[in-house]
């Protein structure tokens, strides 16, 4: 009697996985209990209104909020084991390039190579990663500048190219389009895109998919520190700002503010 091999396929270890997840802030609960899955080469979107736990839920992957429960785990590593930094690439929100540092463009971005230099000697790949990166995000003419000079768009831009320097796997973004002016917005849509093309994993914080929208395979929708839609991104979203999300962020002159928000 002919015997039939059976081959058992595992799913790969998933690049993020946050289980039943809990974190407070002070003593208010943030993180109640939510599972938060993200594969090699997906692009999730986490969504929700103010307070739903959407920034507190990706600083608790790159640990810098403590959780009080549930386990989060990196490339199969849990988080407290994890030291391959370099694979990571963490763009915080609302923040400016330099911190108040005074500093050029192609300072700040070579800060994000640091995780992969060795001996802290730049070497030609590194130089090459970081001119690289200035070129992506559009701002090669301006790499000797000062991020003084720059406009809050290109601040944006010259964080995300730091986390592009060290060629990281996965791209963690906290409302990157935050603040962003519609020229800066389409160039960092490009960019990720590219991003996306060569491979990369990439968590999006966004109070609205805008631009970024063809890009998202999975949209996570919290609401009070619980996971209330894990799926495709939800239709009645779209270009808009979801219910709740009252941030004021500035936009440039020439752009109206919009303020529309669903009902």
């Amino acid at each position: 009697m002919e015997t039939v091999e059976r081959v058992e396929r595992t799913e790969p270890e998933p690049v993020i996985a946050l289980r039943a997840a809990t974190a407070t802030l002070g003593a208010r609960p943030v993180l109640r209990g939510i599972d938060l899955t993200v594969h090699r080469g997906e692009v999730v979107a986490l969504l929700g209104a103010n307070g739903s736990g959407k920034s507190t839920a990706v600083r608790s992957v790159i640990g810098q909020v403590p959780l009080t429960g549930g386990s989060v785990a990196l490339f199969g590593t849990e988080l407290r084991r994890f030291r391959d930094w370099a694979r990571v690439g963490y763009v915080p929100q609302r923040t400016t390039a330099a911190g108040g540092v005074p500093a050029t463009v192609r300072e700040v971005v070579s800060s994000g190579r640091l995780s992969r230099t060795k001996l802290g000697w730049p070497r030609r790949a590194d130089r090459a990663a970081v001119d690289r990166a200035i070129e992506l995000v559009g701002l090669a003419d301006r790499a000797k500048d000062s991020v003084s000079a720059l406009s809050g768009g290109q601040h944006q831009r010259v964080l995300i190219a730091r986390a592009l320097a060290a060629e990281p796997e996965l791209l963690i973004m906290d409302e990157p389009m935050a603040g962003v002016d519609l020229a800066s917005q389409g160039v960092l849509a490009t960019t990720l895109r590219e991003q996306v093309a060569n491979g990369a994993t990439v968590l999006l914080v966004l109070h609205e998919l805008g631009p970024l929208e063809p890009l998202i395979d999975r949209a996570v929708v919290l609401r009070d520190g619980c996971v209330v839609h894990d799926g495709p991104p939800p239709e009645a979203v779209g270009q808009h700002a979801l219910p709740g999300h009252d941030h004021v962020h500035p936009h440039a002159a020439d752009e109206p503010l919009r303020t529309g928000l669903l009902t």
